[in-house]
C-alpha cells in the first residue's frame, strides 16, 4: 500500500514521527523505512503465493513499490 509511510503510521498509532522511530527501533532493531519495506514484501509474498499467475510487477505496485525493478531486487534480497 503506497499509503503506508512513516507519517501515516505515526498518525494511526497516535504518536509523533520521532516517537515512532524511537519505539520501532527499540522493538525491532529496524528503521521505519526498513520496517515498512518488510511489511510490503510480506504482503507481496502472500499475494504471489495465493496467485502464482499474477504478474510480479503488478504485485509490486499493489503493495506500494513504484519501481518494479526495485521491488524485484528487494524481494530477492529478502526471500531469495
Amino acid at each position: 500500500d503506497a499509503d503506508l509511510n512513516p507519517d501515516n503510521l505515526a498518525q494511526a498509532l497516535l504518536m509523533s514521527r520521532a516517537q515512532l522511530y524511537k519505539k520501532l527501533k527499540a522493538l525491532t532493531g529496524l528503521s521505519v523505512s526498513i520496517f515498512v519495506r518488510h511489511v510490503r514484501l510480506a504482503k507481496a509474498l502472500i499475494l504471489l503465493q495465493e496467485d502464482e499467475e499474477r504478474p510480479v510487477g503488478e504485485v509490486g505496485y499493489f503493495v506500494g513499490f513504484s519501481d518494479p525493478g526495485y521491488f524485484t531486487k528487494c524481494f530477492k534480497e529478502r526471500y531469495g
